[in-house]
This record gives structure tokens, C-alpha cells and sequence, in this order.
């Protein structure tokens, strides 16, 4: 079984990604579920970019950097979209990482000093039709393209946030093939 540390998304440690999280560890696999805004929750993805702007993106990376620092090495790192920008470089810098799991967004592996970590697998999951992972499509088909060990995951729609069932963005439909293809990739990291 996997150790994951996943990281919430820009609207905070919402019961959704709590859901996500523990049907993860249903599988028997154990996860870290850091609260990077303090028990904040936001109505919508621009009140929680107000808020992490506040506070300091640099700070709120910092502090999920920490995270990590208290679990060690042999990690899956994972995000949801503000969450990847965290899970990714430390998946892509951290020695003894054993996997990135990257939802909704993509950053550009040239970013963290670049290329992809070889032995790394990683897995990329959007909407085709999300406005926000539309501009980080490039760089998730780049990093699928550099690497024999990432897989890059399209959904139809256009639902950014569509696995947190707490939010009105859900699709269960896309969450249950999504959580199946995660489910696989940590049963064989």
C-alpha cells in the first residue's frame, strides 16, 4: 500500500476532499491530508485565490513543503489544482519520491529544474473542456510526452474542481473513473 500526501485545492480542506482522501485509505492505503488554510473553506475559487494571496502563495507553499518534511521520503505526492503546484515539485525535487498524482492542473517540469525525475511515475487528470487546465494542457502533454512513466487523463466536460463531491463542480461520473485510475496507479507504486 501507497503513503500519499495529498494537497486540497484553492477552496481549502473541503469535505469533498476529505471524501476523496478517505476513500483512498478505504483501500487500505494511508494519506496525509494537510489543511494548508487554517480550517478555511471558500464559496468559490476566487475567494480562496484572495485569501492565499493574502497570506502569501510562497508562505502556503512553504508550509506544504513542511508537510512533508514530517513524513519523510517514499511518498506519493498529489494535488488538486492549487495543491499540484506544491505535489508536483516536490514529486520532481524530493529524492525517494514514488509517484505525483496531478488533478486539474499542470505545471511545466522545466519549472522545478526540470526534466521528470526518471522511475517517477505520475498521472494527470482534467476536464478537456475546464478553462483552467486548458492552459496547463501544453505542459501535462509535454510531461506525458517526456516520459514513459506518466499517463495524461482527459474527461468530457468542463468542471474544474468535478471530484470533490461537496462542491456544485462535481461529476460522479468522471470522479468514479478518476478515483479507479488512482486507485490502480497506487496499487502498483
Amino acid at each position: 500500500m501507497a503513503e500519499v500526501l495529498l494537497y486540497h485545492h484553492i477552496q481549502g480542506l473541503t469535505d469533498g476532499v476529505r471524501a476523496f482522501a478517505d476513500d483512498l485509505r478505504s483501500a487500505g492505503h494511508t494519506v496525509h491530508t494537510p489543511d494548508l488554510f487554517d480550517g478555511r473553506t471558500f464559496a468559490s475559487i476566487e475567494e480562496g485565490f484572495g485569501f492565499a494571496e493574502d497570506a502569501g502563495l510562497d508562505a502556503v507553499r512553504e508550509r506544504g513543503a513542511a508537510a512533508a518534511d514530517e513524513l519523510g521520503t517514499g511518498l506519493v505526492y498529489a494535488g488538486f489544482s492549487f495543491g499540484v503546484m506544491i505535489a508536483q515539485q516536490l514529486a520532481q525535487t524530493r529524492p525517494g519520491a514514488r509517484g505525483a498524482l496531478l488533478m486539474y492542473s499542470c505545471i511545466p517540469v522545466a519549472a522545478f529544474g526540470g526534466p521528470w525525475p526518471a522511475g517517477v511515475p505520475v498521472q494527470i487528470h482534467g476536464k478537456e473542456g475546464d478553462e483552467f487546465f486548458e492552459e496547463d494542457l501544453p505542459a501535462a502533454r509535454e510531461l506525458a510526452a517526456a516520459t514513459d512513466d506518466a499517463e495524461l487523463f482527459l474527461y468530457p466536460g468542463d468542471q474544474h474542481l468535478f471530484a470533490d463531491s461537496s462542491l456544485d463542480a462535481y461529476d460522479p461520473e468522471a470522479t468514479a473513473l478518476l478515483t479507479e485510475r488512482v486507485q490502480g496507479f497506487l496499487a502498483a507504486v
